[in-house]
């Protein structure tokens, strides 16, 4: 059976919304996901609401419990860890690539400096600080790793956004971070050798170890 365009579209809108409120920390980890609830709250029926968190769950920011129950997922510090790990190993090598092309023309950094600059809100200056690393990412050329990051963006977004917002409450200086290390990354783009902005952005990425939840003691 296809889906009509209204479904999918109710069933887009209804993803988006809950899509934002998980990231921003206002449906926090663990919180029940009522297919009636959510239905009636969203001012929509229940099936846009069932398709919304089975992408959801596919993103890796809704699970399902074994009777069929939805709840946001709670991010264990494995999860964590894996991300980390993941941004690790393709972000330093998409600099590299991105390199001589952004040498070229960075004036999509320059934009996002920009509009990172206006931002009034913690969580679109989390939102600006995926779309850098993306842009960057998409100027290596390399399809495939920009497919694989893509389908990392909501947990990652889930994940810095988490991490912005401990960071937030001890230096409240999370927009202004991001601005200095951006426009770094930027700097070296324009004058930098691939090597260059290769070890720079590892070392942006790097930067993020201590902000982890600490693995659990195997022992």
């Amino acid at each position: 059976m296809r889906t009509s365009p209204l479904s999918s579209s109710l069933s887009e809108a209804a993803a988006t919304r809950l899509r934002a409120e998980i990231v921003s920390g206002e449906l926090p980890s663990g919180s029940r996901l009522a297919e009636a609830a959510v239905a009636q709250r969203l001012g929509v029926s229940r099936v846009p609401v069932r398709e919304a968190l089975v992408l959801l769950e596919r993103e890796g920011l809704v699970e399902f419990t074994p009777t069929g129950r939805a709840c946001v997922k709670e991010l264990s510090p494995r999860d964590f860890e894996e991300l980390y790990v993941l941004r690790l190993a393709l972000e330093p090598v998409a600099a590299r690539l991105a390199a001589p092309a952004l040498k070229a023309d960075s004036s999509s950094l320059m934009a996002n400096l920009q509009a990172t600059r206006r931002a009034k809100e913690l969580a679109e200056v989390t939102a600006l600080d995926l779309d850098f690393h993306q842009l960057i990412i998409a100027a290596s050329g390399n399809s495939r790793l920009l497919r694989l990051w893509c389908s990392l963006r909501s947990e990652l977004e889930w994940w810095l956004g988490g991490l912005q917002r401990s960071k937030q409450i001890y230096s409240h200086a999370t927009k202004s971070e991001t601005l200095a290390s951006h426009g770094e990354i930027v700097r070296a783009f324009r004058t930098g050798t691939p090597a260059d902005c290769e070890r720079l952005m590892r070392s942006h990425i790097l930067f993020w170890r201590e902000w982890l939840p600490p693995m659990p003691d195997p022992s």
